[in-house]
Protein backbone atom coordinates (compact mmCIF):
# COMPACT_ATOMS: atom_id res chain seq x y z
CA UNK A 1 0.00 0.00 0.00
CA UNK A 2 1.25 3.65 -1.17
CA UNK A 3 2.36 5.66 2.44
CA UNK A 4 2.09 9.60 1.14
CA UNK A 5 4.54 11.68 1.35
CA UNK A 6 4.56 15.16 2.55
CA UNK A 7 6.58 16.25 -0.53
CA UNK A 8 3.56 15.67 -2.91
CA UNK A 9 1.98 18.91 -3.21
CA UNK A 10 5.49 20.46 -3.55
CA UNK A 11 6.36 18.05 -6.57
CA UNK A 12 3.01 18.72 -8.15
CA UNK A 13 3.92 23.08 -7.96
CA UNK A 14 7.26 22.07 -9.02
CA UNK A 15 5.76 19.87 -12.27
CA UNK A 16 3.49 22.82 -13.11
CA UNK A 17 6.50 25.28 -13.18
CA UNK A 18 9.43 23.43 -14.39
CA UNK A 19 10.49 21.67 -17.81
CA UNK A 20 12.74 19.17 -15.82
CA UNK A 21 12.22 17.93 -11.69
CA UNK A 22 15.22 16.47 -9.59
CA UNK A 23 14.50 14.02 -7.09
CA UNK A 24 17.34 13.56 -4.84
CA UNK A 25 17.61 11.40 -1.48
CA UNK A 26 18.86 8.53 0.19
CA UNK A 27 19.02 4.94 -1.81
CA UNK A 28 15.41 3.13 -1.04
CA UNK A 29 14.13 6.07 0.73
CA UNK A 30 11.25 5.41 -1.84
CA UNK A 31 11.88 7.90 -4.66
CA UNK A 32 10.70 5.85 -7.62
CA UNK A 33 7.39 4.96 -5.56
CA UNK A 34 6.60 8.42 -4.77
CA UNK A 35 7.13 9.47 -8.46
CA UNK A 36 5.57 6.80 -9.76
CA UNK A 37 2.38 6.87 -7.63
CA UNK A 38 1.89 11.12 -8.26
CA UNK A 39 2.94 11.11 -11.76
CA UNK A 40 0.54 8.60 -12.65
CA UNK A 41 -0.76 5.94 -15.37
CA UNK A 42 0.64 8.27 -18.54
CA UNK A 43 4.45 8.68 -17.44
CA UNK A 44 7.02 6.12 -18.59
CA UNK A 45 9.70 4.64 -16.53
CA UNK A 46 13.09 3.88 -17.30
CA UNK A 47 15.94 2.97 -14.70
CA UNK A 48 19.60 3.18 -15.59
CA UNK A 49 20.23 0.71 -13.56
CA UNK A 50 19.19 -1.52 -16.40
CA UNK A 51 23.01 -1.52 -18.35
CA UNK A 52 21.75 -1.84 -21.88
CA UNK A 53 19.59 1.34 -21.09
CA UNK A 54 22.55 2.80 -19.51
CA UNK A 55 24.57 2.44 -22.57
CA UNK A 56 22.07 3.44 -25.28
CA UNK A 57 22.07 6.46 -23.51
CA UNK A 58 25.77 7.06 -23.84
CA UNK A 59 26.48 5.95 -27.00
CA UNK A 60 23.12 7.47 -28.83
CA UNK A 61 21.88 10.23 -26.76
CA UNK A 62 19.78 12.04 -29.39
CA UNK A 63 18.06 9.11 -30.29
CA UNK A 64 17.65 8.02 -26.88
CA UNK A 65 15.43 10.56 -26.08
CA UNK A 66 13.95 10.65 -29.44
CA UNK A 67 11.77 7.40 -28.09
CA UNK A 68 9.98 9.27 -25.26
CA UNK A 69 8.54 12.39 -28.62
CA UNK A 70 6.01 14.14 -26.04
CA UNK A 71 5.80 11.89 -23.42
CA UNK A 72 6.21 12.57 -19.39
CA UNK A 73 9.17 10.26 -18.19
CA UNK A 74 10.99 8.85 -15.03
CA UNK A 75 14.68 8.75 -15.85
CA UNK A 76 15.52 6.80 -12.53
CA UNK A 77 19.34 6.78 -10.85
CA UNK A 78 20.03 9.78 -13.53
CA UNK A 79 24.06 9.64 -11.68
CA UNK A 80 24.69 7.02 -13.55
CA UNK A 81 24.27 8.98 -17.22
CA UNK A 82 25.49 12.52 -16.48
CA UNK A 83 26.45 13.25 -20.26
CA UNK A 84 22.64 12.54 -20.74
CA UNK A 85 22.36 15.83 -18.99
CA UNK A 86 23.71 18.20 -21.32
CA UNK A 87 21.78 16.71 -24.33
CA UNK A 88 18.13 16.58 -22.34
CA UNK A 89 18.62 20.53 -22.22
CA UNK A 90 18.79 21.09 -25.85
CA UNK A 91 15.35 19.14 -26.00
CA UNK A 92 14.26 21.43 -23.17
CA UNK A 93 15.33 24.87 -24.49
CA UNK A 94 13.44 23.64 -28.31
CA UNK A 95 10.06 23.85 -26.14
CA UNK A 96 11.12 25.87 -22.67
CA UNK A 97 7.36 26.48 -21.95
CA UNK A 98 6.77 23.04 -21.13
CA UNK A 99 6.78 21.92 -18.35
CA UNK A 100 6.92 18.76 -16.26
CA UNK A 101 7.91 16.11 -18.99
CA UNK A 102 11.15 15.23 -17.86
CA UNK A 103 11.37 13.40 -13.73
CA UNK A 104 14.24 12.28 -13.00
CA UNK A 105 15.69 10.87 -9.50
CA UNK A 106 19.68 10.22 -7.68
CA UNK A 107 21.13 8.78 -5.06
CA UNK A 108 23.69 11.46 -4.71
CA UNK A 109 24.25 15.34 -3.68
CA UNK A 110 27.11 16.58 -4.62
CA UNK A 111 28.68 15.20 -8.09
CA UNK A 112 24.98 15.07 -9.02
CA UNK A 113 24.20 18.53 -8.31
CA UNK A 114 27.53 19.76 -10.05
CA UNK A 115 25.97 18.27 -13.05
CA UNK A 116 22.68 19.30 -13.14
CA UNK A 117 24.33 22.89 -12.52
CA UNK A 118 25.94 23.03 -15.25
CA UNK A 119 23.78 21.30 -17.71
CA UNK A 120 19.91 22.12 -16.31
CA UNK A 121 20.79 25.55 -14.12
CA UNK A 122 16.98 27.41 -14.23
CA UNK A 123 15.07 24.15 -16.01
CA UNK A 124 15.03 21.84 -13.57
CA UNK A 125 13.33 22.23 -9.82
CA UNK A 126 15.43 20.31 -7.37
CA UNK A 127 14.11 18.54 -4.44
CA UNK A 128 14.79 15.77 -1.52
CA UNK A 129 12.80 12.82 -0.22
CA UNK A 130 14.77 11.57 3.05
CA UNK A 131 13.72 8.17 4.46
CA UNK A 132 9.82 8.80 6.12
CA UNK A 133 9.20 11.01 9.27
CA UNK A 134 6.98 10.68 12.25
CA UNK A 135 4.27 12.45 10.78
CA UNK A 136 4.34 9.91 7.58
CA UNK A 137 4.49 6.59 9.19
CA UNK A 138 3.45 7.39 12.79
CA UNK A 139 4.31 5.26 15.81
CA UNK A 140 4.20 5.75 19.46
CA UNK A 141 6.72 3.76 20.61
CA UNK A 142 10.03 5.69 20.96
CA UNK A 143 11.96 1.87 21.21
CA UNK A 144 10.19 1.13 17.43
CA UNK A 145 10.83 4.16 15.65
CA UNK A 146 14.80 4.00 17.06
CA UNK A 147 15.33 0.76 16.31
CA UNK A 148 13.48 0.47 12.91
CA UNK A 149 14.33 3.77 11.35
CA UNK A 150 12.25 5.65 8.78
CA UNK A 151 13.56 3.81 5.16
CA UNK A 152 10.13 2.25 4.02
CA UNK A 153 10.98 -1.51 3.89
CA UNK A 154 12.12 -2.29 7.69
CA UNK A 155 9.66 0.52 8.63
CA UNK A 156 6.66 -1.16 7.31
CA UNK A 157 8.07 -4.79 7.13
CA UNK A 158 9.66 -5.15 11.06
CA UNK A 159 10.05 -8.55 10.38
CA UNK A 160 12.84 -7.77 7.42
CA UNK A 161 14.74 -5.17 9.79
CA UNK A 162 17.91 -7.26 9.77
CA UNK A 163 18.32 -8.75 6.56
CA UNK A 164 17.73 -5.25 4.90
CA UNK A 165 20.14 -3.39 7.04
CA UNK A 166 22.82 -6.18 5.97
CA UNK A 167 21.84 -5.92 2.25
CA UNK A 168 21.67 -1.71 2.37
CA UNK A 169 24.86 -1.58 4.08
CA UNK A 170 26.87 -4.17 1.42
CA UNK A 171 24.97 -2.18 -1.79
CA UNK A 172 25.63 1.08 -0.37
CA UNK A 173 29.97 0.50 0.00
CA UNK A 174 29.74 -1.76 -3.09
CA UNK A 175 27.84 0.54 -4.98
CA UNK A 176 27.81 4.04 -4.03
CA UNK A 177 30.58 4.49 -2.02
CA UNK A 178 32.87 3.37 -5.47
CA UNK A 179 30.68 5.89 -7.41
CA UNK A 180 31.59 8.87 -6.00
CA UNK A 181 35.36 8.17 -4.77
CA UNK A 182 37.92 6.16 -6.02
CA UNK A 183 38.09 4.42 -2.31
CA UNK A 184 40.50 0.76 -3.24
CA UNK A 185 39.86 -0.59 0.26
CA UNK A 186 36.42 -0.92 1.00
CA UNK A 187 37.00 -2.80 4.31
CA UNK A 188 39.22 0.06 5.74
CA UNK A 189 35.63 1.95 4.32
CA UNK A 190 33.48 -0.10 6.49
CA UNK A 191 35.45 0.30 9.65
CA UNK A 192 35.10 4.03 9.31
CA UNK A 193 31.78 3.71 8.83
CA UNK A 194 31.41 1.93 12.06
CA UNK A 195 33.58 4.61 14.18
CA UNK A 196 31.59 7.06 12.32
CA UNK A 197 28.18 5.95 13.71
CA UNK A 198 29.58 5.35 17.65
CA UNK A 199 29.75 9.48 16.92
CA UNK A 200 26.27 9.99 16.13
CA UNK A 201 25.84 13.20 17.90
CA UNK A 202 29.25 14.31 18.88
CA UNK A 203 31.13 16.97 17.53
CA UNK A 204 32.98 15.51 14.39
CA UNK A 205 36.87 16.07 14.89
CA UNK A 206 38.87 14.23 11.54
CA UNK A 207 41.93 14.20 14.20
CA UNK A 208 40.05 11.18 16.23
CA UNK A 209 39.15 9.84 13.44
CA UNK A 210 42.46 9.54 11.42
CA UNK A 211 44.02 8.08 14.70
CA UNK A 212 41.98 5.01 15.10
CA UNK A 213 42.03 3.91 11.68
CA UNK A 214 45.79 5.35 10.53
CA UNK A 215 44.37 7.12 7.73
CA UNK A 216 45.12 10.71 6.86
CA UNK A 217 43.03 13.51 8.32
CA UNK A 218 42.35 14.82 4.19
CA UNK A 219 41.09 11.35 3.89
CA UNK A 220 38.22 11.17 6.69
CA UNK A 221 37.09 14.36 6.22
CA UNK A 222 36.77 12.99 2.82
CA UNK A 223 34.59 9.83 3.51
CA UNK A 224 32.42 12.53 5.46
CA UNK A 225 31.88 14.00 2.27
CA UNK A 226 30.73 10.48 0.85
CA UNK A 227 28.33 9.80 3.87
CA UNK A 228 27.06 13.25 3.56
CA UNK A 229 26.73 12.87 -0.59
CA UNK A 230 25.10 9.45 -0.36
CA UNK A 231 22.32 11.10 2.61
CA UNK A 232 23.63 8.48 5.14
CA UNK A 233 24.97 11.73 7.84
CA UNK A 234 24.20 15.38 8.14
CA UNK A 235 26.67 18.03 9.52
CA UNK A 236 24.87 20.61 11.77
CA UNK A 237 26.83 23.51 12.16
CA UNK A 238 27.15 25.50 14.73
CA UNK A 239 25.55 28.89 15.66
CA UNK A 240 27.65 31.89 16.47
CA UNK A 241 26.61 35.90 15.50
CA UNK A 242 29.98 35.76 13.61
CA UNK A 243 29.19 34.08 10.59
CA UNK A 244 32.74 33.66 9.68
CA UNK A 245 33.13 31.49 13.09
CA UNK A 246 30.54 28.86 11.76
CA UNK A 247 32.74 28.03 9.06
CA UNK A 248 35.58 26.68 10.81
CA UNK A 249 34.27 25.58 14.00
CA UNK A 250 33.44 21.85 14.20
CA UNK A 251 29.63 20.87 13.10
CA UNK A 252 28.08 17.89 14.91
CA UNK A 253 27.81 14.52 12.81
CA UNK A 254 24.31 12.86 12.48
CA UNK A 255 23.32 9.47 10.68
CA UNK A 256 20.10 10.20 8.91
CA UNK A 257 18.68 6.79 10.01
CA UNK A 258 18.68 5.44 13.55
CA UNK A 259 18.57 1.83 12.46
CA UNK A 260 21.97 2.48 9.97
CA UNK A 261 23.10 3.83 13.72
CA UNK A 262 21.81 0.65 15.85
CA UNK A 263 23.32 -1.44 12.97
CA UNK A 264 26.51 0.11 12.64
CA UNK A 265 27.02 0.02 16.24
CA UNK A 266 26.01 -3.16 16.83
CA UNK A 267 23.04 -3.01 19.15
CA UNK A 268 21.77 -5.92 20.36
CA UNK A 269 18.14 -5.14 20.52
CA UNK A 270 15.76 -2.04 20.81
CA UNK A 271 15.66 -2.04 24.89
CA UNK A 272 19.73 -2.12 24.80
CA UNK A 273 19.82 0.43 22.05
CA UNK A 274 17.78 2.97 24.10
CA UNK A 275 18.40 2.25 27.48
CA UNK A 276 22.53 2.24 26.65
CA UNK A 277 24.84 4.53 26.43
CA UNK A 278 23.95 5.63 22.98
CA UNK A 279 20.19 6.60 23.89
CA UNK A 280 20.33 10.13 24.70
CA UNK A 281 22.37 10.10 20.88
CA UNK A 282 19.90 8.31 19.09
CA UNK A 283 16.96 10.51 20.68
CA UNK A 284 18.82 13.24 19.92
CA UNK A 285 19.42 12.48 16.18
CA UNK A 286 16.27 11.26 15.44
CA UNK A 287 14.26 14.74 16.52
CA UNK A 288 17.59 16.80 14.59
CA UNK A 289 16.58 14.45 11.63
CA UNK A 290 13.36 15.34 12.17
CA UNK A 291 13.96 18.72 11.66
CA UNK A 292 15.79 18.18 8.41
CA UNK A 293 12.65 16.39 6.86
CA UNK A 294 9.95 19.18 8.28
CA UNK A 295 11.95 22.14 5.76
CA UNK A 296 12.74 19.33 3.13
CA UNK A 297 9.40 18.47 2.64
CA UNK A 298 8.44 22.29 1.94
CA UNK A 299 11.12 22.59 -0.79
CA UNK A 300 13.46 24.40 2.12
CA UNK A 301 17.13 23.79 2.92
CA UNK A 302 16.96 23.53 6.89
CA UNK A 303 18.18 26.56 8.33
CA UNK A 304 19.55 24.53 11.73
CA UNK A 305 22.25 24.90 14.11
CA UNK A 306 23.49 23.56 17.78
CA UNK A 307 25.58 26.44 19.98
CA UNK A 308 27.60 25.74 22.61
CA UNK A 309 29.33 28.25 25.41
CA UNK A 310 32.28 28.59 26.31
CA UNK A 311 32.17 26.94 29.22
CA UNK A 312 30.46 23.79 27.86
CA UNK A 313 26.97 24.45 28.24
CA UNK A 314 24.77 23.40 25.02
CA UNK A 315 21.67 23.79 23.34
CA UNK A 316 21.21 20.73 21.15
CA UNK A 317 19.24 22.39 17.99
CA UNK A 318 18.45 25.61 16.59
CA UNK A 319 15.66 26.11 14.43
CA UNK A 320 15.20 29.34 12.32
CA UNK A 321 11.53 30.27 11.32
CA UNK A 322 11.08 33.36 9.87
CA UNK A 323 14.11 34.99 10.65
CA UNK A 324 14.41 33.90 14.75
CA UNK A 325 16.32 31.34 16.56
CA UNK A 326 13.77 28.39 18.12
CA UNK A 327 15.93 26.68 20.95
CA UNK A 328 15.46 22.95 21.09
CA UNK A 329 16.67 20.84 23.97
CA UNK A 330 16.66 17.21 23.84
CA UNK A 331 16.96 14.81 26.70
CA UNK A 332 15.64 11.19 27.23
CA UNK A 333 14.13 12.13 30.58
CA UNK A 334 10.30 12.09 31.22
CA UNK A 335 10.39 14.53 34.35
CA UNK A 336 12.12 17.56 32.91
CA UNK A 337 12.88 20.05 35.65
CA UNK A 338 14.07 23.86 36.00
CA UNK A 339 17.65 22.79 35.21
CA UNK A 340 16.95 21.35 31.49
CA UNK A 341 16.53 25.14 30.63
CA UNK A 342 19.64 26.77 31.66
CA UNK A 343 21.32 26.05 28.43
CA UNK A 344 18.08 27.41 26.81
CA UNK A 345 18.59 30.96 29.13
CA UNK A 346 21.80 31.59 28.67
CA UNK A 347 21.43 31.15 24.55
CA UNK A 348 18.44 33.60 24.72
CA UNK A 349 20.56 36.15 26.47
CA UNK A 350 23.28 35.28 24.28
CA UNK A 351 21.12 35.87 21.19
CA UNK A 352 19.30 38.80 22.25
CA UNK A 353 16.31 39.68 19.39
CA UNK A 354 17.93 37.03 17.48
CA UNK A 355 15.98 34.34 19.14
CA UNK A 356 12.63 33.73 19.75
CA UNK A 357 11.20 34.40 23.76
CA UNK A 358 11.33 30.83 24.81
CA UNK A 359 12.05 27.11 23.72
CA UNK A 360 11.26 23.47 24.41
CA UNK A 361 12.60 20.33 25.74
CA UNK A 362 11.73 17.51 23.43
CA UNK A 363 11.73 14.34 25.93
CA UNK A 364 9.81 11.36 27.18
CA UNK A 365 7.18 13.77 29.19
CA UNK A 366 3.51 12.08 28.36
CA UNK A 367 1.88 15.40 27.94
CA UNK A 368 3.30 18.92 27.20
CA UNK A 369 4.01 21.13 30.58
CA UNK A 370 5.14 24.31 31.78
CA UNK A 371 8.44 24.84 32.82
CA UNK A 372 9.96 28.45 34.35
CA UNK A 373 10.33 31.27 31.90
CA UNK A 374 7.57 30.83 29.66
CA UNK A 375 9.58 27.02 27.86
CA UNK A 376 7.24 24.15 27.31
CA UNK A 377 8.21 20.77 27.86
CA UNK A 378 7.04 18.67 24.65
CA UNK A 379 7.07 14.71 23.99
CA UNK A 380 8.96 13.30 21.47
CA UNK A 381 6.19 12.73 19.58
CA UNK A 382 4.56 15.35 19.21
CA UNK A 383 7.35 17.66 18.22
CA UNK A 384 7.40 17.00 14.09
CA UNK A 385 3.80 18.37 14.14
CA UNK A 386 5.51 21.25 16.06
CA UNK A 387 7.50 22.01 13.62
CA UNK A 388 5.16 21.53 11.00
CA UNK A 389 2.60 23.92 11.87
CA UNK A 390 5.35 26.33 12.71
CA UNK A 391 6.83 26.38 8.93
CA UNK A 392 3.01 26.17 7.91
CA UNK A 393 2.75 29.03 9.04
CA UNK A 394 5.72 31.24 8.01
CA UNK A 395 5.23 30.12 4.46
CA UNK A 396 2.04 31.23 4.33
Amino acid sequence: MYQQRQLAPVLHFARSSFPAVLLTGPRQSGKTTFLRHEAGPDVEYLSFDDPLERDFAAVDPAGFLARFADRPVIFDEIQYVPSLLSHLKLRIDREPTRCGQWLLTGSQQFGLMRDVSESLAGRVAVLELPPFSQIEFTRSNLEDVLWNGGYPVPAIHTDRRDLWLRSYASTYIERDVRQIRNIPDLMAFNQFLSLAATRHGQEFHASGLSRELGLTQPTVKSWVGVLEASYIAYLLPPWFRNYGKRLVRASKLYFYDAALVNFFTRQPNATAALAGPMGGALLEGWVVTEAVKAFLSLGRKPELYFWRSHDGLEVDLLIVINGKLHPVEIKLTATPGAGHVEPINRLLAAAGNEASSSGIIVCRTESERALPNGHVAMPWQRFPQWLGAQLSQATA
